[in-house]
């Protein structure tokens, strides 16, 4: 039987496992440096509380691929959560993403969808072909809407001024001239009816999981002639030979509150550059079918640049960064036996079903390869 390795336990990493031991017939390890499976999507619960925390933030699943919807769904129930998001804007709570009930309260209007359309679009700027980010939001929803709810966010996010960010970034900030606060729009939505980490262990059941144990480590024992599937830092795995590729990190501080609900959501954004974290995130909402005591535990979230001991969460998506990934793909390009994929293998920020995708995608591609040698 052969054998394959995979480097990293993430989502994506996992699927690419599953696949390999039931599809194509290999013996599989995974190796995973930290002391948990499931990467920034592990979730585990708290004992002071006995509510599911999600340790690095919270996790949605959502999709409208059916094939990785089947995929997931083989190893867990889901509940029935849909996400909304709400933000604050100097003392003032609205729906995001922006939409119909967000531009009437901030303008204090009364605006039906047609109405609004125009109005915001007297208020855009589209004198010139926008080239950043700043001037991109402006372009669609003025000036006014910007710098309430994104400008600010997105300077704690990124800690750089909004005009140094690529135009494509604001892609991901719907924009809606109806009611519909969902946040997602996807044809499946949930979480894990029993959570992520009993998610994670049955897709690893049958099979050898290392934690602890780092790349460095573990290749000097790798069985030859082995496949291995590389989910780490690209320029990692080439010890920073050309440089090292920036990344955002969060950090969280957490705290317990005698209270049955301490914010009324799962998710608050702070829009305003002056509040240091970026958003409090508050997990007893996730699963409205538990019932809970009455103390809640929240997570406020501050992004900060990577430091050395940080987990990387998002790529920054600047001319320098491309360049470099490009040169590191060259170079991965030359490895034998060896794929790369994931979030930090890619260097690209993947939501849970794009992982999932990409994992089952990269799989179909060994399998090919596998009948052409």
């Amino acid at each position: 039987m052969p054998h394959a390795y995979v480097v990293g336990a993430g989502l994506f990493g996992l699927t690419c496992a599953r696949e390999l031991a039931e599809r194509l017939g290999f013996r599989v390890t995974v190796i995973e440096k930290r002391n948990h499976i499931g990467g920034n999507c592990w979730s585990e619960f708290d004992d002071e509380t006995g509510i599911e925390c999600h340790k690095y933030g919270t996790h949605i699943f959502h999709t409208s691929n059916e094939r990785v919807w089947n995929f997931v769904s083989r190893f867990t129930d889901w509940n029935s959560y849909q996400h909304h998001v709400l933000t604050k804007h100097k003392g003032r709570t609205y729906q995001l993403p922006i939409n119909l009930d967000t531009i009437n309260r901030f303008y204090n209007e009364d605006l039906a969808p047609a109405a609004a359309k125009e109005f915001l679009e007297a208020r855009a700027q589209k004198d010139r072909e926008p080239d950043n980010f700043e001037d991109k939001a402006i372009s669609l929803i003025g000036p006014e809407l910007y710098g309430a709810f994104i400008r600010g966010y997105t300077l704690k996010q990124w800690q750089r001024d909004p005009r140094e960010l690529p135009a494509s970034l604001l892609n991901r900030i719907p924009l809606r001239f109806d009611y519909n606060s969902r946040y997602f729009s996807d044809k499946w939505e949930g979480l894990p009816l029993e959570g992520y980490g009993n998610l994670f262990a049955k897709m690893t059941e049958n099979m050898d999981v290392i934690t602890g144990l780092n790349w460095k480590e573990a290749k000097k024992d790798l069985e030859p002639g082995s496949l291995v599937i590389y989910t780490g830092p690209i320029d990692e795995y080439f010890d920073y030979r050309l440089g090292r590729l920036d990344w955002r990190s969060v950090g969280f501080e957490v705290e317990r509150h005698p209270v049955p609900d301490f914010q009324g959501t799962s998710v608050m954004n702070y829009a305003d550059v002056e509040v240091p974290y970026t958003r409090i995130h508050e997990f007893r909402h996730l699963h409205p079918e538990r019932k809970y005591g009455d103390s809640t535990i929240i997570y406020k979230e501050y992004s900060r640049t990577t430091g050395q001991d940080d987990e990387r969460f998002y790529p920054v998506p600047t001319a320098r960064n491309k360049q470099l990934y490009s040169q590191y793909q060259e170079l991965a390009a030359q490895e034998d036996a060896v794929y790369f994929g994931g979030r930090l293998g890619t260097y690209a920020y993947l939501d849970m079903d794009d992982a999932v995708e990409a994992a089952l995608n990269l799989v179909d591609i060994i399998a090919k390869d596998l009948k052409r040698c």
